[in-house]
């Protein structure tokens, strides 16, 4: 195996050792995927300002999150079927961010359950929630994520309705997969996912099946999911989730400055400015584009966090510098787990941390909370 230095060594080694519709799941868009290439296109035309002859000893990327002490300002985000990247892949990326010092997100739609990745951690860990239109399953998802001491609860709005993503329609990717001759073929060019697959119980999606109502195994979860998200869901039911959870409430989906002043007349602690990884709505704004105008209009009264095309620790600091307190790392850490597993995560996080470190010094600065607009060219910044 090449010597690995970048997200991209990680993405391509994940490529080659990840099943296609399981890798095609993670590394894709909806539609046209012009929304998913623009997350991460737009980042590069963001240009930094270097400074020279400025005191660089003692730098620190020890910031917060939502109160939370963090060894940088950067999360691994909530993304479905984790553990069919890497066997027990929850797990093992939780595992990774707490000794790293980062927070770990644990899906609604995770293979491990809330209760699995609290038995195999030692510190809290993050909880998403996606609403389903079976309320008494919701209540009993967030009384779960309470009982297992989650620190924080993420909530997502935008995905009331599924984006069409034809990569998974192609590759036949449902609950339980479809088994035709070119996935079985596949399947057979990945003897190591294989072998690691065969020693682990956790198959299915372990935080609904035996918890919700007439799912009882992955043949009936496939009916019961198509039903479940709510496309009526409000505001109001931030209102009761907030009631219910009673803890750190953090909104994921907001891509508007008028949507962000809902959620902070909601009552949140933090909203994340992201489309889903250009998962839901193609020929939508990046989620760097979309950021500025965000902070803008609630930056100061919220705090504003990020995610959508991050790959490198260069995009973090863009990020921090147009006015997110924090990040958002989904592909990047899912290509570690897929490549190397639980190492591969750690790989992930030490690349980002190194490129951010480096960047923020050739910017003049020593402390993360610094970064502000002034390492940027002025021109090239989105408004």
């Amino acid at each position: 195996m090449s010597i690995i230095t970048t997200i991209e060594d990680l993405r391509q080694l994940a490529k080659r050792r990840v099943p296609r519709m399981f890798y095609d799941y993670a590394d894709a868009g909806s539609w046209t995927e012009s929304t998913y290439r623009a997350n991460s296109d737009d980042f590069a035309k963001i240009k930094f300002r270097q400074r020279v002859a400025v005191n660089l000893a003692d730098r620190t990327l020890r910031s917060t999150m939502v109160g939370q002490a963090v060894a940088m300002p950067v999360a691994l985000a909530p993304t479905g079927l984790t553990g069919m990247q890497h066997a027990d892949g929850e797990i093992l990326a939780a595992r990774a961010a707490e000794r790293f010092g980062v927070p770990f997100t644990l899906s609604t739609m995770s293979i491990c359950s809330i209760e699995d990745v609290a038995a195999h951690t030692g510190k809290p860990f993050w909880f998403q929630l996606y609403v389903m239109k079976d309320r008494d399953f919701i209540n009993r998802l967030i009384d779960r994520a309470k009982a297992a001491n989650c620190s924080a609860l993420v909530l997502t709005l935008d995905l009331q309705v599924l984006g069409q993503r034809h990569k998974d329609i192609r590759n036949g990717l449902s609950a339980p997969p479809k088994m035709t001759l070119a996935t079985i073929a596949n399947l057979m060019t990945k003897p190591r996912w294989g072998l690691g697959m065969l020693r682990t119980r956790r198959h299915g999606f372990g935080n609904i099946v035996g918890h919700a109502k007439d799912v009882s195994d992955m043949s009936s979860l496939s009916a019961w999911t198509q039903q479940q998200f709510d496309p009526a869901l409000s505001w109001d039911d931030v209102q009761w989730i907030k009631q219910r959870w009673g803890g750190k409430l953090i909104i994921k989906g907001i891509m508007d400055p008028d949507d962000a002043r809902l959620a902070l007349n909601s009552g949140a602690d933090a909203l994340i400015v992201s489309n889903h990884g250009g998962r839901q709505l193609d020929g939508a704004q990046s989620s760097i584009e979309a950021l500025p105008p965000i902070v803008a209009a609630v930056g100061k009264q919220i705090e504003v966090h990020m995610d959508g095309g991050i790959r490198c620790g260069q995009d973090v600091i863009r990020a921090l510098a147009l006015g997110a307190k924090g990040v958002y790392i989904g592909r990047p850490f899912l290509y570690g787990l897929g490549a190397m597993g639980e190492a591969g995560v750690t790989k992930c996080l030490d690349i980002i941390r190194n490129e951010l470190d480096l960047t923020m010094a050739f910017c003049g600065l020593r402390d993360v909370n610094d970064v502000d607009r002034r390492i940027l060219l002025p021109e090239t910044c989105p408004r």
